[in-house]
């Protein structure tokens, strides 16, 4: 069993990776196809939706216990970074429906998780 903050950064590094690759894979996607501009926001939702769940299922693999828990704290973290970003970077205003993008996080990471602790070793 590692420690919970090493598996926490594990699946959050990998939810940033497949993130980042489902976002070049879509920018190569709108310049090379016919693909439209308008379709991206469904894009973005099933990368971030992808990207939390394996995200969430590495934690709760690697932690070995309370997989909803670690899972739903590494959809806290990715959650705060993006929002970090929109923020300071796009200046993003905060809203209520920043709230649901919190809770949606946090639940599909932690169902990520529940799954990950499920299919993990067990040492007894």
């Amino acid at each position: 069993m590692r420690s919970t903050s090493t598996s926490v950064m594990t699946g959050l590094i990998f939810t940033f990776a497949l993130v980042l690759t489902g976002s070049l894979l879509t920018a190569v996607l709108l310049s090379f196809t016919s693909l439209r501009e308008s379709s991206l926001p469904y894009f973005t939702y099933v990368i971030n939706v992808l990207g939390l769940l394996v995200g969430g299922f590495i934690t709760g693999r690697k932690c070995g216990g309370r997989g909803w828990y670690y899972g739903g704290i590494t959809g806290l973290f990715y959650f705060l970074f993006v929002i970090l970003i929109g923020y300071l970077g796009l200046d993003t205003p905060l809203s209520l429906k920043t709230l649901f993008y919190l809770i949606g996080a946090f639940m599909l990471s932690a169902v990520g998780g529940m799954f990950g602790v499920n299919t993990g070793s067990r040492r007894r």
